[in-house]
């Protein structure tokens, strides 16, 4: 008996499972016509809870925005998060700033393309600025530089710090 409940539960799971799969998909599918409407297509990717994702750039002579929509909701011309960079020369991106919700895993999404992107644009370098508005979360800024192989260097007394990326 026990048994029994036991694969029924874990039949109607797997069933809601892929129920949300297809909608995602769906939704990933109808969100892709539009975002190419107006800007390049560059990945889908899965956030670390399973969620599909489009990313897509808006790319310029001087400047490059990498955005992330989630396919759990319609695209409504909004991204839900996004890196700004500007070209400093030939060799380097500077990050401007990143923007989005925290703690769902899009800002290693994005920083991951990012780096492909400089990869692929033969760019050495990625860097960015700590200033003094990222101070009541620095800690939190290191760690996820840091996890993304990044050079952190901080000025606590001055708040201020710069990050540098090597793909050298």
């Amino acid at each position: 008996m026990v048994g029994t409940a036991f694969l029924e539960e874990n039949k109607n799971n797997i069933k809601e499972e892929l129920d949300t799969l297809e909608i995602q998909l769906f939704r990933m599918q109808h969100n892709i016509k539009e975002i190419a409407k107006k800007w390049e297509i560059i990945s889908i990717d899965q956030t670390y809870d399973n969620n599909w994702v489009v990313i897509y750039a808006d790319k310029g002579a001087e400047a490059c925005q990498i955005m992330l929509h989630d396919c759990d909701a319609s695209f409504r011309g909004n991204w839900d998060a996004a890196i700004q960079t500007n070209y400093k020369n030939d060799n380097t991106i500077h990050i401007a700033d990143i923007k989005g919700r925290q703690n769902k895993g899009y800002g290693s999404i994005l920083m991951n393309h990012l780096k492909e992107l400089a990869h692929d644009e033969n760019v050495q370098y990625i860097t960015g600025d700590i200033v003094e508005r990222d101070f009541d979360h620095v800690n939190r800024l290191k760690h996820f530089y840091r996890k993304h192989n990044f050079d952190v260097n901080i000025n606590h007394e001055e708040q201020c710090g710069e990050i540098v990326w090597n793909e050298g």
